[in-house]
């Protein structure tokens, strides 16, 4: 289990996958809003002049020397819905990220986002 602390120390670090193939930078680290675990991170993905923020499962992930591992595939995190680098996430497009990844997707009660930003 990464603890949110921990993660949040690897913001600006590469994220990478099997065989330390990089996916982009670390930007944020999104928690359950339920059990304030560490859920997801947004990663900056693109050309220098097109970046866009894509979102991994950490789920599996680990810490290393400057780097975090997923436990996603490069293509599958890269085709993830994005949002941009100054944008926060809807809460309705939520549910197409968790579905991209194969997760479920459980909403508050009276329809709060599952992912708070941290």
């Amino acid at each position: 289990m990464i603890r949110i602390a921990d993660v949040r120390e690897w913001r600006t670090h590469d994220v990478v996958v099997a065989g330390s193939h990089k996916i982009g930078v670390l930007e944020a680290v999104y928690v359950d809003a339920g059990t304030d675990e560490p859920a997801m991170a947004t990663v900056e993905v693109g050309l220098p002049t097109r970046h866009r923020l894509v979102f991994v499962p950490l789920n599996g992930a680990i810490v290393g020397p400057g780097h975090l591992k997923v436990g996603y595939d490069k293509s599958v995190v890269k085709k993830c819905p994005a949002i941009g680098t100054d944008d926060a996430l809807p809460a309705e497009d939520e549910a197409a990220i968790f579905a991209h990844h194969g997760l479920s997707h459980q909403p508050g009660a009276s329809g709060e986002p599952q992912l708070a930003r941290r």
